[in-house]
């Protein structure tokens, strides 16, 4: 089903419509199988592209099929994002290092996969990060949404515990053989890349292709990340059939 709606599409240098922050209330719930068609690529001309909407199942499915995310502030509305250049980690580049390796082989954490995605992306929400003012851009919106696409089979998460406790963990959204990383947090030092890497390697096994992880990072580039540009990763996607029709890895 295609949603015959349209999107106030306003771009960075044009903020003429009145918005209140996070999803518009007044914009249709588009459920599981909807689709939402937002511009085509080739009129993009910045990271932002779109503006307004909501967090529904179907919009967000439909933002991945096209290479967008959301990504804005608390007091913003939905700004739907798709950066340039973008980074991913292909199958067979995923980079653990000798330490890692051995945190991760001689039991530091316990690794888990969709134990606790509830406590992860709080997890996430609550870390403070260098250039947020101590704020966070994960609202009680994005975890409902994000919560709602993990009821649904989308959204997955990978826990490193200890001493039974959460130390860290990262979340994202598995599409066909694409996994859209989100975020990640660690309340003990490697927890977090323990994760990371555990699912990543989990899931190469299992056959993805790349792991998108949106925002190139010298972090990243440690771990095996290679920056591209946008018009590459999208088409990326094509390569890959990256959709909901896309058999689930």
């Amino acid at each position: 089903m295609t949603a015959n709606i349209s999107l106030i599409l306003l771009k960075r240098r044009c903020y003429t419509h009145k918005f209140t922050p996070g999803p518009d209330p007044d914009f249709p719930y588009l459920g599981e199988k909807a689709f939402f068609s937002f511009p085509d690529s080739e009129k993009w001309d910045d990271d932002i592209i779109a503006v307004g909407g909501n967090l529904s199942p179907g919009m967000l499915l439909s933002a991945y099929e096209q290479g967008i995310f959301p990504w804005y502030n608390p007091e913003d509305p939905v700004i739907w994002q798709s950066p340039d250049p973008r980074c991913v980690i292909f199958s067979g580049k995923l980079h653990i290092s000798a330490s890692m390796r051995k945190i991760i082989n001689t039991g530091v954490f316990e690794i888990t996969f969709d134990r606790d995605f509830t406590g992860v992306i709080r997890g996430c929400a609550e870390t403070k990060r260098r250039g947020q003012g101590g704020g966070t851009w994960i609202t009680a919106d994005i975890i409902e949404a994000y919560t709602e696409l993990h009821r649904l089979g989308w959204a997955h998460s990978a826990e490193a515990s200890q001493d039974g406790q959460l130390a860290g963990g990262c979340y994202g959204v598995l599409m066909g053989k694409a996994f859209f990383g989100e975020s990640m947090f660690s309340r003990k030092s490697n927890a977090s890349k323990a994760a990371f890497l555990s699912l990543a390697e989990k899931l190469f096994k299992n056959g993805l292709a790349f792991v998108d992880c949106q925002v190139p990072t010298p972090h990243l580039a440690s771990l095996g990340g290679e920056e591209m540009p946008r018009k590459d990763f999208l088409e990326l996607l094509k390569v890959y059939n990256i959709s909901r029709k896309s058999a689930i890895i």
